[in-house]
C-alpha cells in the first residue's frame, strides 16, 4: 500500500513548530506510515535541527513536491524563502513570522486542492501575529475553510481516550450562547456520526454537553438546554443517529473517558478542550472536519516561551501525522 504524501507547514518560524516538525520527522514510524514534505522556510529548518541536536538529519530545499526525495534522515521542504533570517527572533511575536506562516498554509491548501499532497498537517501559528501582518483570520480553521469555500466545518479533537467535536470555536465565552442553535449543533452531531462511523466502521455513540450548570437543571439556570440542544437531538434520533443528552458538563467527560461515549459535542472551546488536554496533552489532535482535504493539526501553540531551546515535544505533531495517514484512508 502507498504511503500518503502529508504536507507539513512549519508555523510560526519564531515559536516551536520548526523543531516539532523536525523531531516528528526523526522518528523512524513516521517514516514507515507516510511520506512527508514541509512547506516553511529552509534555513529555519535546519536551525532547528541543530537546536534539536539531530546531527544525522539534513534539509533538501525544493520548489516543487515533484522534487521531492523522501528519504530518510532527510527532510524534503519546499521553501518559500520568505523570512529575513537575520531579522528572525526566536520567541518574539512579529508581522513578518505572521504572514509567512499564512503563506505556508495557502501554499499547502494548493497543493492539496492540487491533488499533489493527500493531507495538511499544521503546526502551530499565533493569531496576535497574523493579525500583526494584516489578516483578519482567527486561525487555521477559518483560512481553509475560506480557500475551499466550505460552510459547514466543524473543530473535532482526537486521542487515546477522548474525542471532542465543538459546536462554536474561537468566540468569547459572553458570545456563545447566542451563538448557538439548533441547526449548528445537528450538525455537529451529523459530522461527529458521519467520521466516526467512517473511521471506526460502526454506528458510534455520541455524548452532547449541556451548555449550563447542570445542563440547566430543567431550566432552572437556564433555558437553552430545553429550548436549543434537546431539540437538535431529538433531531438527530429521527435520522438514526445514537445520540444522548443533553448531559451535565461536569459530567459527560468522566462518562466519555469510562467508554460510555465514543466522543462528545461540546458547546464551546474550553469546556471540551480543558478535559482532553488534561487526559492527553502533547497527545491529542485537531482534525479539521467538513472540508474536502484532509486537515490535522498539533494541539498546542507557539510556545514562545521555549522556542529555539530544543525543549519542545513533538508528540502531538507525531500524532497529528498519524492521524492524517488514518484519514487518508492509505
Amino acid at each position: 500500500m502507498d504511503r500518503p504524501v502529508i504536507g507539513i507547514t512549519m508555523g510560526d518560524p519564531a515559536g516551536i513548530g520548526p523543531e516539532v516538525s523536525v523531531k516528528a520527522l526523526a522518528d523512524p514510524e513516521i517514516s514507515r506510515v507516510a511520506r512527508c514534505v514541509v512547506i516553511g522556510e529552509a534555513r529555519v529548518l535546519s536551525y532547528a535541527i541543530k537546536t534539536s541536536k539531530l546531527p544525522g538529519m539534513t534539509v533538501n530545499p525544493i520548489k516543487k513536491i515533484e522534487d521531492a526525495k523522501f528519504e530518510r534522515n532527510r527532510i524534503d521542504v519546499i521553501d518559500l524563502a520568505n523570512i529575513d533570517i537575520n531579522k528572525l527572533k526566536m520567541g518574539v511575536l512579529s508581522s513578518m513570522c505572521g504572514k509567512a506562516s499564512v503563506e505556508y498554509l495557502e501554499k499547502a491548501i494548493t497543493l492539496a486542492t492540487q491533488k499533489k499532497i493527500d493531507a495538511i498537517v499544521t503546526g502551530p501559528i499565533n493569531k496576535q501575529a497574523i493579525r500583526k501582518a494584516g489578516f483578519k483570520f482567527q486561525g487555521h480553521t477559518e483560512i481553509l475553510a475560506r480557500r475551499t469555500g466550505t460552510r459547514d466545518y466543524g473543530m473535532m479533537f482526537v486521542s487515546e481516550k477522548l474525542w471532542v467535536i465543538l459546536v462554536t470555536t474561537h468566540i468569547a465565552l459572553k458570545d456563545v450562547p447566542k451563538a448557538i442553535n439548533k441547526k449548528n449543533i445537528l450538525n455537529k452531531i451529523k459530522m461527529a456520526h458521519e467520521i466516526l462511523s467512517k473511521v471506526r466502521g460502526r454506528k458510534p455513540r455520541i455524548g452532547v454537553a449541556g451548555l449550563n450548570p447542570h445542563a440547566g437543571e430543567s431550566g432552572i439556570f437556564g433555558k437553552e438546554e430545553l429550548k436549543i440542544i434537546k431539540p437538535a437531538i431529538e433531531e438527530a434520533k429521527k435520522l438514526g443517529i445514537d445520540v444522548k443528552g443533553p448531559i451535565s458538563p461536569d459530567a459527560i467527560f468522566n462518562l466519555a473517558n469510562a467508554g460510555m461515549f465514543d466522543i462528545v459535542v461540546a458547546m464551546y472551546h474550553d469546556q471540551g478542550l480543558i478535559p482532553l488536554k488534561l487526559l492527553s496533552f502533547n497527545r491529542s489532535v485537531n482534525v479539521t472536519v467538513g472540508l474536502p482535504i484532509v486537515r490535522t493539526s498539533v494541539d498546542h501553540g507557539t510556545g514562545f516561551d521555549i522556542a529555539g531551546k530544543g525543549w519542545a515535544n513533538p508528540g502531538s505533531m507525531i500524532q497529528a501525522i498519524k492521524v492524517a495517514v488514518h484519514f487518508c484512508g492509505k
